[in-house]
């Protein structure tokens, strides 16, 4: 069943609302899914250390600023103005992704898809607690700030 849109803290008069679902947009009529679910079905059928993987990312999503947490049909998104991260709980892991406006390089994702000059969405996988490490910390800072879409003003 799906739950309540959870408000913004900080209402933004530029974002678009879906008048069916009230999920808010950076982009008017974004192309969406309507339709949150319920976070816990996420973790049904999941080993222990699923769940503890999110709360350690929730955490460190948390201490970056307001964030809306969107549980989807298949995922779990973290948007500010725009969806900078998301994971996806599978049976033993996270599989997951962060938007940065740059191409970055590093052993641990495991793709890279570039949608724009500054849209590059950077697939990983977190197996165990140490993967959030200061490097996914770093990933997950600069992503919120493509969230914010700082990478779009003129005044950088």
């Amino acid at each position: 069943m799906p739950r309540p849109l959870p408000r913004r803290l900080v209402t933004d008069s530029s974002l678009w609302r879906c008048p069916q679902c009230d999920r808010e947009f950076a982009n008017r009529n974004q192309t969406h899914t309507c339709g949150l679910h319920d976070l816990e079905h996420h973790f049904t059928n999941r080993d222990p250390i699923v769940r503890e993987l999110y709360e350690r990312v929730l955490t460190v999503v948390q201490s970056l600023g307001t964030v809306v947490v969107l549980p989807e049909k298949t995922r779990i998104a973290f948007q500010v103005r725009m969806s900078f991260a998301q994971v996806t709980p599978r049976r033993r892991w996270l599989d997951g992704h962060v938007v940065l406006a740059r191409r970055l390089e590093h052993p641990r994702f495991r793709r890279i898809e570039t949608f724009s000059p500054r849209n590059h969405v950077h697939a990983f996988r977190l197996e165990q607690p140490g993967d959030i490490d200061d490097t996914f910390v770093a990933w997950m800072r600069e992503a919120h700030a493509v969230g914010e879409q700082r990478h779009l003003r003129s005044d950088r």
